[in-house]
């Protein structure tokens, strides 16, 4: 009896302990107020089962040594940026509003990356044509081939790319692929990444994985980013992994996913290429002057009109960088403002920002998939929609497929695109790469491939969305509460 008494109490000690600890460490981390109380809640409430949840999920933990070389790869890159030619950063601010100069400067600022004018670009929104269009691109590539993706599926047109690749290491180029470890989990256990390698290409694992490392850093930061780079001459990103569609989770019942891409030359090549190096550095410890000697890449010309500012994001590289991009591109909205994103888990910034909008007269619309493949996530964005629709904002269900286009439209001035969803993790757990782009012609043509998503929606009626079942609105409600944590 003495025994059991004796192990209850040390228990109960180290249950303290446990709760304690945490405590102060959540304390110490300030995370908004609502993600604090969260984690207070589940340590107090399940202490042993709070504290591996806590450990696993709780917050932006870097290994040291990834840390310190994020601090030598913001050193390199402020080296660099001093060599950057003027004439790729000198944007005429009088073609723009008002809003995208000092966008440029808080996007300086916050993630080193200043605006670069002369820029070509070509939307692309058919799977097939994409990867049709990679493939042709790298075949052509005469001294490097960079990529980096979240996931690479085996099947379909995603093979003729590795098969791309594989040509263009076998005829002496370059060729660098960054993937992460595990959002492509299954491809790495294929046969396909041992193809590369025997064929020449350097491949590395993003973000690897495992038990140690949930002592020493987050297991779920991950990199999120969707960059090709071929010959320092052409750049593609966008939301669309490596994958072909018809190959991929086609067994889910959300149906196809529907992504978009932007072909891109001249000036802002170079800050995507400098995100994709300053990736592999961070992966492998290679020095970004190595690399760029390396990969024999060349100087990059002015190449059209269009100028846009690349805004790379992530734990250890920016903080709220990007949530502030998105808050002064909100704010700037006088007249329509247009958004598309597969996940909608607001923080309350965001939330706030989108009902002011709408409540000063700007005309918001909101399009998301009205299945997604994350059940959670599902019903924690339907909370959101009372909220939204109470003061005014128009919220669309497409029904094309698991809409996977992260976009925003200003006015028909200026717009984002890249890989951020309207979510707490896109904007502080995963790596992202985010274009805003200050040119009319872009912003109207990715307004329109809106209008195309908007076409094949189902638009919500606020009336009837009320008179959904109480259980659906509880089960909306409780997740809601878990929402810093999704």
């Amino acid at each position: 009896m003495d025994y059991i008494l004796s192990f209850c109490t040390l228990t109960l000690i180290l249950n303290l302990l446990i709760v304690i600890g945490i405590s102060v460490r959540v304390i110490m981390k300030r995370p908004s107020p609502g993600t604090a109380f969260c984690w207070l809640f589940i340590v107090a409430s399940f202490p042993f089962g709070g504290l591996i949840l806590y450990l696993l999920i709780g917050d932006r933990r870097l290994e040291l040594s990834r840390k310190k070389r994020f601090d030598i790869l913001h050193a390199d890159f402020k080296r660099i940026s001093k060599m950057i030619p003027r004439d790729l950063i000198e944007v005429d601010w009088s073609r723009h509003p008002t809003a995208a100069q000092a966008m440029d400067r808080l996007g300086h600022r916050m993630t080193g990356y200043p605006s670069v004018q002369g820029c070509r670009f070509k939307m692309y929104s058919e799977t097939e044509e994409i990867l049709d269009a990679i493939a042709r691109d790298v075949d052509g590539a005469q001294n490097s081939v960079l990529m980096e993706f979240y996931i690479w599926n085996v099947g379909g047109k995603a093979d003729d790319v590795l098969n791309a690749v594989i040509r263009a290491s076998e005829r002496g180029v370059h060729c660098r692929l960054l993937i992460d470890c595990l959002g492509a989990s299954k491809w790495w256990k294929s046969e396909q990444p041992q193809q590369l390698r025997d064929s020449g290409v350097q491949l590395c694992r993003a973000l690897p994985v495992g038990l140690f490392r949930t002592l020493t850093s987050r297991n779920d930061l991950r990199m999120h980013r969707k960059i090709v780079i071929v010959d320092s001459q052409i750049a593609w990103t966008g939301s669309m992994n490596m994958v072909d569609p018809a190959f991929f989770k086609q067994d889910a019942g959300f149906g196809r996913w529907i992504d978009a891409m932007a072909r891109l030359q001249g000036s802002a090549v170079v800050p995507l290429t400098a995100t994709m190096l300053g990736d592999w550095s961070i992966e492998t410890g290679e020095s970004i002057e190595d690399l760029l000697k390396s990969m024999q890449l060349g100087s990059v010309r002015l190449d059209g009109s269009t100028d846009i500012q690349v805004v790379p994001s992530g734990p250890g590289q920016t903080n709220d960088g990007l949530l502030q991009m998105l808050l002064t591109m909100i704010h700037a909205a006088q007249d329509e403002l247009v958004l598309t994103t597969p996940y909608l888990v607001p923080d309350d910034s965001l939330l706030k920002a989108l009902r002011g909008a709408a409540a000063r007269g700007v005309r918001v619309i909101l399009i998301v998939p009205k299945k997604v493949d994350s059940l959670m996530t599902r019903y924690a964005s339907r909370s959101y929609y009372d909220d939204l629709m109470d003061i005014g904002v128009e919220i669309f269900l497409y029904t094309g497929g698991l809409l996977h286009t992260k976009s925003i439209t200003v006015d028909g001035r200026m717009s984002m695109f890249g890989t951020v969803n309207l979510d707490m993790r896109s904007l502080w757990l995963n790596y992202e790469v985010s274009l805003f782009v200050y040119c009319q012609e872009f912003s109207q043509q990715l307004r329109a491939l809106q209008q195309t998503y908007i076409d094949c929606a189902e638009q919500l009626d606020p009336p009837l969305w009320s008179k959904r079942p109480f259980a659906i609105k509880m089960l909306e409600n409780t997740l809601h509460l878990m929402s810093p944590l999704l």
